[in-house]
């Protein structure tokens, strides 16, 4: 029989595999560039970089219960705190957002929410007086067999990223992306939903009018609504997915997977979008967690980088033509060269 201390031992294995199977966004790519969200290894450096995902305490992987969600961190995870940088996109335009990884077992609803930030920027903003507004949202897709096929699972067939519009109609200025997976294998029971909510800082550009009301983070959801105490183990014909409605000008779109070609610095403050910076090219995936690379053409020439999905295009070198030099120049080259010969005919005959 196995002792007290080997019980315990298994037990906090068990847990710690359980939260490490858990998952966090590490980048989101708009048209091709790649911005970086928040890594725990920040946390170690002395001058982390300026990225445009806000960090959060969630280096466990951890999730956010019903019984905090009339805490701030329900708003952006667990003491989140601003992003110091922004990535600019275009309202219209798509944004993938990519997860590390997502349990199977996790099944539940994919939310897209924005909040304005007002004139200064989200770098600075109080969260707590973000109003969020929803954009986006895939509950329950197929519940005739328990527990479901549900927008998770449409996460994890896309390669662990979720595509996302931002809406056309959206007026210019600075918002708060909130993604949110909300995990229902243990909803069947008080506080037993598990909500992973991520953020990131975005410019929006574009001629859209529409500033729709939004809802405070922190009245988002109540523990007892039905689409958080919910069971997934029997058959279901819908799911109530909780929150506000989605605005006017909401578009949930196909999912694909993003190619990357280039990687993009965060901007601060009203910067311009920079320019695109030289970056590995992957190939586009539709809906499928494989990822095909292709090898170019010998000119211009392939340079394979340390992922195996992206390579880097450089120009083959051009050709170049010698310098024209005098007569006296070239004459003095082919008697050198004769010297030369003749030399090696002496070497080889004394040999």
């Amino acid at each position: 029989m196995p002792s007290f201390t080997s019980k315990s031992l298994l037990t906090v294995l068990a847990g710690a595999a359980s939260v490490a199977a858990h998952g966090h966004v590490s980048n989101i790519v708009i048209n091709g560039d790649l911005y970086q969200g928040y890594s725990s290894s920040f946390n170690y450096m002395a001058n982390p970089p300026i990225v445009a995902g806000w960090k959060a305490n969630n280096q466990d992987n951890g999730f956010v219960g019903p019984e905090a969600f009339s805490s701030a961190d329900i708003i952006c995870h667990k003491d989140a705190a601003n992003a110091k940088g922004h990535a600019v996109v275009k309202a219209g335009d798509k944004i993938s957002i990519q997860w590390e990884t997502w349990p199977e077992s996790h099944h539940g609803p994919v939310i897209d929410y924005l909040a304005n930030c007002g004139t200064a920027g989200c770098e600075t903003v109080d969260k707590t007086a973000l109003e969020f507004f929803k954009i986006d949202e895939v509950g329950l897709i197929d519940g005739s067999a328990s527990p479901g096929k549900w927008g998770s699972d449409q996460l994890i067939a896309n390669n662990n990223s979720w595509l996302v519009e931002i809406p056309s109609n959206i007026a210019p200025g600075f918002y708060v992306l909130r993604h949110e997976i909300i995990a229902l294998h243990s909803a069947n029971q008080a506080n037993g939903a598990q909500n992973y909510p991520q953020c990131f800082n975005l410019q929006v550009t574009g001629s859209g009018t529409e500033k729709p009301a939004g809802v405070k983070g922190t009245a988002l959801y109540t523990p007892n609504d039905k689409g958080i105490l919910f069971n997934i183990y029997q058959p279901m014909t819908s799911y109530p997915i909780p929150g506000p409605a989605l605005i006017k000008g909401a578009v949930s779109v196909t999912q694909a997977h993003s190619a990357v070609t280039a990687t993009a610095t965060a901007l601060t403050g009203s910067a311009a979008a920079p320019a695109a910076t030289g970056a590995p090219a992957t190939t586009t995936v539709a809906a499928a967690p494989a990822v095909t690379t292709t090898k170019a053409a010998a000119v211009p020439t392939t340079t394979l980088v340390a992922s195996a999905t992206k390579a880097v295009t450089t120009a083959a070198p051009q050709a170049t033509k010698p310098a024209k030099g005098s007569c006296q120049k070239r004459r003095a080259a082919r008697r050198a060269a004769a010297l030369a010969r003749r030399h090696a005919r002496d070497v080889a005959f004394l040999d």
